[in-house]
């Protein structure tokens, strides 16, 4: 058995807030890819909507436009 290392380690616990949102059947699919693969890896059953937010984090994160033009900056939460 080869050890993959994927760019999403293991998850960390954490407290959400729903959102929901539309993507394209295609990226469903992949999400699901990765999500099978990343139980595989880590050995912990996880669905694509798990994922998605630590995804988008990491993304952020490495984004490094974003930081630049946050440092310093907070977004107040729009009422819903």
């Amino acid at each position: 058995m080869t050890t993959r290392k994927l760019r999403l380690g293991p998850l960390p616990k954490m407290e959400s807030t729903k959102l929901a949102f539309a993507c394209p059947a295609s990226l469903k699919t992949k999400l699901d890819q990765y999500a099978a693969l990343h139980a595989q890896t880590y050995g912990e059953v996880v669905d694509a909507a798990t994922l998605i937010p630590h995804m988008l984090e990491a993304f952020m994160a490495g984004d490094r436009g974003f930081r630049k033009g946050s440092a310093g900056k907070t977004v107040a939460p729009k009422p819903g």
